[in-house]
């Protein structure tokens, strides 16, 4: 688990590079694909300088829509350069290190309006014009709530016993929603961002007493343990 020390040196460290041409490479002729943002709030025409997204203020519901748009927009549009799930190969900044904070905001958001040329070559396109501020800000949400690698280490054995009682229908799905979500509150970003979207986080909104979402709960849980090995 990093602190907020650990986590700013370390995206120091990431960012410092992030001119160097190692780092990055060219998307070439590839399309931005355009993202549905209905269901988010509009948020104006002018570009804002910090998300408007987040869950402490735009309130749960909105986020998490902004989280699920934004999986989809960066795994259609960012994920060939800085890797599925966020998780960078390391030919390209890791974006899970820019930290939640207007300062981070304003770096990602000039560099998805306006994109990266570097000696007449490409090497980010310009987002903003094709997909829009709705999208960006959807993007950097799910972006800023990736947990920490080993997020799940220390909830590991009873996310495995409450994984398995939910496959074999041995689970009382009230009281483990909550402990999901109790779980799900700890789980810690790389971003410092307040909230988490982890595979516990998303395992809790599935869960209900219908036993399809107690499989489908399971089967999430499933994900993000063997993600975590």
């Amino acid at each position: 688990m990093l602190d907020s020390r650990t986590r700013r040196s370390l995206a120091a460290i990431v960012f410092a590079g992030i001119l160097t041409p190692v780092q990055l490479f060219a998307h070439g002729d590839v399309a931005p694909q355009p993202i549905n943002t209905d269901a988010l709030p509009d948020v104006g025409e002018e570009w804002l300088t910090e998300n408007p997204y987040r869950a402490d203020a735009a309130g749960e519901e909105v986020w998490r829509a902004a989280v699920r748009i934004g999986d989809s927009g960066f795994n259609q549009n960012c994920a060939r350069c800085h890797g599925l799930g966020a998780v960078s190969g390391g030919l390209a900044p890791d974006l899970r290190f820019l930290e939640a904070e207007e300062y981070g905001d304003e770096w990602f958001v000039e560099r998805f309006q306006h994109g990266y040329t570097q000696d007449g070559t490409t090497k980010m396109p310009a987002f903003g014009e094709v997909l829009g501020q709705k999208a960006g800000w959807a993007i950097r949400t799910y972006i800023e709530t990736r947990p920490e690698d080993d997020a799940l280490e220390p909830y590991s054995d009873r996310l495995h016993k409450i994984r398995d009682d939910l496959m074999a229908g041995k689970a009382d799905a009230g009281p483990v929603h909550e402990e999901l979500v109790e779980i799900a509150s700890k789980v810690q970003t790389f971003s410092g961002a307040p909230v988490a979207d982890s595979a516990v986080s998303r395992a809790a909104e599935a869960l209900t007493d219908d036993p399809a979402s107690q499989k489908h709960a399971a089967e999430l849980l499933t994900i993000g343990l063997s993600a975590a090995q």
